[in-house]
């Protein structure tokens, strides 16, 4: 599992140059390439047709990825597209990289290792709000009888960037008490970081990046920074055994 930065790809500007989500009119073929470059580094390019992706829509949907699944939205230019409005995906099929795309939204990927499994899971604020990280660990534990799962969270536009509305931030104080209610800065992490809490994933088991995008537009992709732009991704696969 990991979390990719924006350099080392073929996209051209805005996109320059690891863009890996087809839907921002970045070149299809640029994206290809793109997402080969990422399996072939962490030795996964032989499972390169599973990859599995999803039409994020700031939602609430989680999705089990079955062999069936497998090679949603793959390849830009070719097969099946991703899986339709869905935010967060898991698995327990060894061979199916699972890859979401992210640019200021928390990115959180999730690994039980015994039973194996893994999700990735696209948290804006709207699902965070929603609590979309808690429910895809309680998804997690329902389906594998009581999983200790670990939590990583990757670079997202940190409370020094992101600054909203304070009627929205008060919404967030009334779901999560680490959130101070008089505020026009939102801290997205530590809203995450309490919904894991709550689900189960105690801190010692959450390794938080700490990476503002915004502020780090050289390495990472921020759509708040920068408007028209490529998106970073994070992934996760399991390995089959011999």
């Amino acid at each position: 599992m990991g979390f990719t930065e924006r350099t080392g790809g073929v996209s051209a500007s805005p996109y320059a140059t690891l863009n890996l989500a087809a839907h921002v009119d970045d070149d299809p073929i640029a994206v290809r390439e793109n997402r080969r470059r990422v399996l072939s580094a962490i030795g996964a390019e032989a499972f390169a047709g599973s990859l599995t992706t999803a039409e994020q829509v700031h939602g609430t949907t989680i999705a089990r990825v079955t062999l069936d699944d497998a090679g949603r939205g793959a390849d830009p230019l070719d097969g099946s597209g991703p899986i339709p409005g869905t935010d967060a995906l898991w698995t327990t099929e060894p061979g199916v990289p699972l890859m979401l795309f992210f640019a200021d939204c928390v990115p959180v990927v999730l690994v039980s290792e015994s039973p194996r499994a893994i999700a990735v899971v696209h948290a804006g604020w709207r699902g965070a709000l929603a609590g979309i990280v808690g429910d895809t660990v309680r998804a997690l534990d329902a389906a594998l009888d009581g999983a200790t799962i670990t939590a990583y969270i990757g670079p997202h536009i940190g409370e020094c960037c992101y600054e909203v509305d304070p009627l929205l931030v008060s919404q967030f104080a009334n779901m999560f008490v680490t959130i101070p209610r008089a505020s026009d800065r939102l801290d997205l992490a530590a809203a995450v970081a309490e919904d894991l809490d709550r689900a189960g994933v105690s801190r010692e088991r959450q390794w938080h990046l700490g990476i503002c995008t915004a502020h780090n537009t050289d390495r990472f992709y921020s759509y708040r920074a920068e408007g028209r732009t490529g998106r970073h991704c994070a992934f996760a696969l399991l390995e089959p055994r011999s």
